[in-house]
């Protein structure tokens, strides 16, 4: 008896030990993340609401002031016009071009792995890269535009050097509209990420059975019925994957306009992350760098977070 009774707690400090060495494995990873994102989360909120607007650092709370100031600003304003538009275009155009793509490629055409390489390379160059290179394509006197002039057109499109709103409405301090000029970044974007959503489609397409397909032409459906009805559904969860990776990319991105075209005339191309960068590292305004850093962190937890919670729903079940 006694001797049984000595085993159990052999055992259970032994499961006990077991349990301990995975935390304790953990717990660096834990305080890494606790300290060094939602501290520093906890700290750029905290600091947009004092009054740190020079390099001697202040501390003094003045509530919702540089968020008033923000949001009243007519280059902030710009910034979340150009983000609504860019995102639209940009999310799109890369997963009709990543469908299409992926659509073709699935025929099991000659070369496949070729065309798949082809693709997916700009997903290899950095967006630096990618906005040297299109500012340079699409540079009013160089790139496409050579082109076009030696080929006998006078008119040439002014691409990220306009200053034209689409369909322009006044809004606040700005026209709400289509800036042309955020066009040309979206077609540098598209082009860098339609391959990664090739790819994704391409995974989802070769994961649908093919006696579904089967099944649909025996019961008498058209080819575009069956991508309709029986393909497109099954492409759902990628769909949905795609749009939170690819709106998240949009509403951060920094180093691709940085690189092609900054903020623009009249702020045509400005975004948020390059507002942030310039308030904050050259014009030392360090509270209302910190909350547009926040209304970043924001817009893109109203996107996350919502898709994460039904992502578990989803797991429970």
């Amino acid at each position: 008896m006694t001797s049984s009774v000595g085993e159990i707690g052999a055992s259970k400090k032994k499961k006990n030990r077991e349990l301990l060495l995975p935390i304790l494995m953990l717990l660096p990873s834990i305080a890494a993340i606790a300290i060094f994102i939602y501290g520093f989360i906890a700290k750029t909120g905290y600091t947009s609401f004092t009054d740190w607007n020079t390099l001697v650092q202040t501390d003094n709370f003045i509530g919702f002031d540089n968020y008033r100031f923000l949001f009243s600003d007519f280059r902030f304003q710009s910034d979340l016009r150009n983000t609504l538009v860019f995102t639209i275009l940009f999310i799109a155009a890369t997963m009709m071009i990543g469908l299409f793509l992926a659509l073709m490629i699935d025929r099991k055409v000659r070369g496949e792995s070729f065309f798949r390489n082809v693709f997916i390379f700009p997903m290899a160059v950095s967006f630096i890269v990618t906005g040297v290179i299109w500012q340079w394509l699409l540079n009013p006197t160089t790139g496409f535009n050579l082109i076009l002039r030696n080929i006998g057109f006078d008119s040439v499109p002014k691409w990220y050097t306009s200053t034209e709103i689409y369909l322009g409405l006044p809004i606040g301090q700005i026209k709400f509209g289509i800036p042309i000029a955020i066009i040309a970044v979206a077609i540098a974007t598209v082009w860098q990420m339609s391959g990664f959503a090739m790819a994704m489609y391409l995974a989802g397409l070769r994961a649908v059975p093919d006696d579904l397909r089967e099944a649909a032409r025996v019961d008498g459906a058209k080819e575009s019925q069956i991508f309709f009805k029986v393909i497109l559904p099954q492409l759902t969860p990628i769909t949905m994957s795609l749009i939170i990776i690819l709106a998240h990319i949009s509403l951060k991105i920094f180093d691709l306009v940085y690189a092609m075209t900054g903020p623009g005339a009249m702020f045509v191309t400005d975004v948020p992350g390059v507002y942030m960068f310039e308030t904050t590292f050259r014009g030392n305004h360090y509270a209302q760098g910190a909350g547009i850093a926040m209304v970043m962190l924001a817009f893109i937890s109203l996107l996350i977070i919502p898709y994460l919670f039904s992502s578990l729903r989803k797991g429970d079940k």
